[in-house]
């Protein structure tokens, strides 16, 4: 079951990672499950995503097929 999260100004993946994970790597699994988004790299207010739980996150596999700006982080 995925939850609900409303961005704050300014916000980035892995910052958004590490408030819900408590660990900014998991900022991938985030967008994986939100790839419309996958634009953005600061967002702006009130962008709502789905945050998967930790236990779907174990059970999927991630894509690699990210944007260019994400794909350098991951080198």
């Amino acid at each position: 079951m995925h939850k609900v999260y409303t961005t704050v100004s300014g916000q980035t993946w892995d910052q958004i990672a590490y408030e819900v994970y408590g660990n900014e790597y998991y900022c991938d699994r985030i967008m994986d499950a939100n790839r419309e988004l996958l634009d953005y790299f600061v967002f702006p207010a009130g962008v709502v995503m789905q945050i998967p739980d930790l236990e779907v996150i174990a059970e999927e596999n991630v894509s690699d097929n990210y944007p260019e700006w994400r794909a350098v982080l991951n080198e």
